[in-house]
């Protein structure tokens, strides 16, 4: 199987192309929902299939732990599985396992830690990242790598370390040919870390290349100078995955850095808060200013739940905890970014897109007052 990027148009450095993969192909840029245990929370596949999703994310520690990677495996894989015929994509758990803390311990071969779920004692390498996420079945798996604090440099150039030499054994762990394997560049916020890192992943033929590290306590503009780093020297012809960021203005932001893929689970968080994501900003639809608003959540919005249902309804739903709050604001949320990406691709296959994102980040409140054209604008001052 042949992963090839295919680039349509490049506007300064957003870029809008398509990824074939076994399972068809991904159009970028795009935004993948996350499923972290082989389901997108509150939604059925058909569900999911309404909002324009077309590549959704599942976790490789959660599926590894609970039900089991040969279990998977048996059933024909996950797309079987979880009935998604889309593109899959699954990290390959070192996130999750440095957000463990205290309950695992980390050497040159690996990581060894504790179930969250029975406090089982279980062992995490790069050749068994590889080979569960082989017996998944996803169309783009993960090198194993390790995720660091921001801050602590010392920690970061130890952790980058591991991540390049544990990049090196995924690739040769690997035997399935219909599986795109994506290396890591990893470093903290530290420009020279981040530089040698990029450096040392590009020069490893993956099919594409994520970074990570990010959106784990730095500050935006910090996250933004990271990425105009690292994308100056990742191979322009292959795919560049951002991991874990989501928002909107992060997706503006990311696109205009040269990111193509990002994953997130903001939106249905949000949804499981009573929150809603909008191309103006966030509505808090416990707010008993929305009790007798018969509006949708988002005027012109195609979406099942706004096509159908008022804000009103929604918020009487969540007063009186019905669990299909969820699924109609998961459905909304995940409707959103899709569509905020059709927008954002078009604009950029019509040499449009530096239009599209001042006008948009301008009229779009990242937090109550602040326009999200403002991030950057605060952080020089």
């Amino acid at each position: 199987m042949s992963f090839n990027l295919k680039l349509l148009n490049v506007e300064n450095n957003a870029r809008a192309g398509e990824f074939d993969t076994p399972h068809g192909t991904i159009l970028t840029p795009t935004f993948a929902p996350v499923g972290t245990q082989a389901t997108v929370k509150t939604l059925a596949p058909a569900q999911l299939e309404s909002t324009g999703a077309n590549l959704i994310l599942a976790n490789t520690y959660h599926l590894f732990l609970r039900p089991g990677a040969d279990l998977i495996a048996e059933m024909g894989g996950l797309h079987n599985f979880m009935q998604w015929d889309k593109p899959i994509l699954t990290d390959s758990g070192g996130f999750q396992v440095f957000s463990l803390a205290e309950m695992r311990k980390i050497d040159q071969d690996g990581v060894t830690f504790r179930s969250h779920i029975d406090g089982s004692k279980q062992r995490l390498t790069p050749e068994i990242a590889v080979q569960i996420q082989e017996k998944l079945g996803a169309d783009i798996i993960m090198a194993f790598d390790e995720c660091a604090s921001p801050y602590d440099e010392s920690y970061s150039t130890k952790a980058m370390e591991r991540t390049h030499a544990w990049a090196i054994r995924c690739l040769q762990a690997k035997t399935r040919d219909d599986q795109a394997l994506f290396g890591i560049v990893q470093g903290g916020i530290f420009p020279e870390l981040r530089k040698q890192s990029a450096e040392f992943i590009s020069s490893i033929d993956f099919p594409g290349y994520a970074i990570g590290g990010l959106s784990v306590g730095e500050s935006k503009i910090e996250m933004y100078r990271t990425i105009e780093i690292v994308n100056k020297i990742l191979p322009s012809e292959k795919p560049r995955y951002l991991m874990g960021v989501g928002t909107p203005e992060d997706l503006i932001y990311g696109v205009q850095r040269g990111i193509d893929i990002f994953d997130c689970v903001l939106a249905t968080r949000l949804a499981r808060h009573a929150a809603a994501l909008t191309n103006k900003g966030r509505l808090n639809l416990m707010n008993a200013k929305y009790s007798r608003d018969p509006k949708p959540i988002e005027e012109g919005c195609n979406c099942y739940t706004c096509k159908t249902f008022s804000r009103a309804y929604i918020r009487h739903l969540i007063m009186a905890k019905e669990t299909l709050f969820g699924t109609l604001l998961s459905i909304h949320n995940i409707h959103m970014l899709q569509d905020l990406m059709k927008k954002i691709r078009q604009a950029i296959l019509n040499n449009k897109f530096g239009e599209f994102s001042k006008e948009y980040l301008s009229n779009y409140e990242y937090k109550p007052g602040i326009t999200a054209d403002q991030i950057i604008y605060e952080s020089r001052e």
